[in-house]
């Protein structure tokens, strides 16, 4: 049997468990990576609240996942590439999209889905697991160009499941593309644990088959998960080709706000990985035994990062009325008449109502 041992940096009692990262573990750059953690679950606990309000539309928590997303987000490189899904915000936001913008993705806006203009980060990937042959191709394109930028896409476990992802594999170890190809093993798709969609052990050991190495993380560690895709962007930095990377990690909530995570999963053991594998709490113990700990700046941090999304927010409500031609207008260069005449029929409609 196939053998992928979950890597650990750090583990549960804030003990470093390797001397590999110390020298790299300054105070500026820990606090660092803490003032991101909680700055995204600062916002990730308001985009319930706003939903809960009729403020958002529908929402996909990641409270749980902080540390898969902005390890491996802190990682890139500003010219690089990042395909999420629609649970990966903590990643777009800790590479560079405005808080803002993605209030607006979740309030059904079309411009929630444009990076700042020195970002290259992909619309949020509903489809389970398009973004994988997407990311590939980009990575294949940068290669052709000759440039050192690479990729990397993020996907569920249940994204294992689909042709997409052996497709973008394969085609990223036949052309030994730069790309990461970071899953956040939450061990549900939706309501389906991971043992009734795949007889494999681990997700990591799917490399075998496309002959890439394969490697498994603990990931709510944020070092070993910063660290160890740091190593894999180099690695396809250097024409090496593509990593697939597995963090296994859990989403304390539901899979989105519409469904009720109570009805198919035991939330006692949610409860207990929160209490003692929380990737917060875990940096939190690491930073006092480390003497990095101030009581004071971690409350005045907490209130900083706070007033961030209490901006965002105001900046999101604050913005114009959406365009209703843009339900219509940006699937064909050209409508075709089934979707003008549904056009037609809809303004028509409005007119009545608002007439």
């Amino acid at each position: 049997m196939l053998q992928f041992d979950k890597i650990c940096y750090l583990d549960g009692n804030g003990n470093l468990l390797t001397s590999e990262i110390k020298t790299e573990l300054d105070e500026g750059f820990v606090k660092k990576i803490y003032r991101q953690l909680i700055l995204v679950r600062t916002f990730d606990r308001k985009a319930i609240s706003l939903q809960r309000q009729d403020r958002l539309g529908t929402y996909a928590p990641f409270e749980g996942q902080e540390a898969a997303q902005v390890g491996s987000a802190m990682a890139l490189q500003k010219d690089d590439w990042l395909f999420p899904t629609y649970r990966d915000h903590a990643a777009t936001i800790t590479f560079g999209h405005s808080l803002t913008t993605v209030f607006l993705y979740w309030n059904g806006r079309i411009e929630g889905c444009i990076p700042p203009p020195d970002r290259k980060i992909f619309p949020p990937a509903v489809p389970i697991a398009t973004q994988l042959p997407h990311a590939t191709g980009a990575a294949m394109a940068e290669k052709f160009k000759g440039t050192s930028n690479a990729a990397i896409v993020y996907f569920g476990d249940g994204a294992t499941s689909e042709g997409d992802f052996h497709e973008g594999l394969n085609f990223a170890s036949v052309f030994k593309a730069p790309v990461v190809f970071l899953n956040q093993n939450n061990q549900y798709a939706i309501s389906v644990p991971i043992e009734r969609q795949m007889n494999s052990k681990t997700i990591a050991q799917k490399s075998v088959a496309y002959d890439i190495p394969g490697i498994r993380l603990d990931g709510n560690d944020v070092f070993a998960v910063y660290f160890e895709t740091k190593k894999a962007l180099e690695r396809a930095r250097k024409g090496e080709g593509p990593t697939l990377i597995e963090a296994v990690t859990w989403r304390y909530g539901a899979h989105t706000t519409a469904d009720d995570p109570s009805k198919y999963r035991d939330q006692l053991k949610s409860d207990f990985i929160r209490d003692t594998e929380d990737p917060i709490l875990r940096l939190e113990k690491y930073m006092k035994k480390a003497g990095m700990w101030d009581e004071q700046w971690s409350q005045q941090l907490h209130e900083e990062e706070a007033e961030k999304i209490e901006q965002a927010v105001k900046g999101m409500e604050a913005f114009p009325l959406p365009d209703t031609n843009d339900l219509f207008d940006h699937v064909f260069e050209e409508n075709p008449w089934v979707i003008q005449d549904q056009k037609d029929q809809y303004f028509e409609f409005l007119r009545g109502v608002y007439t």
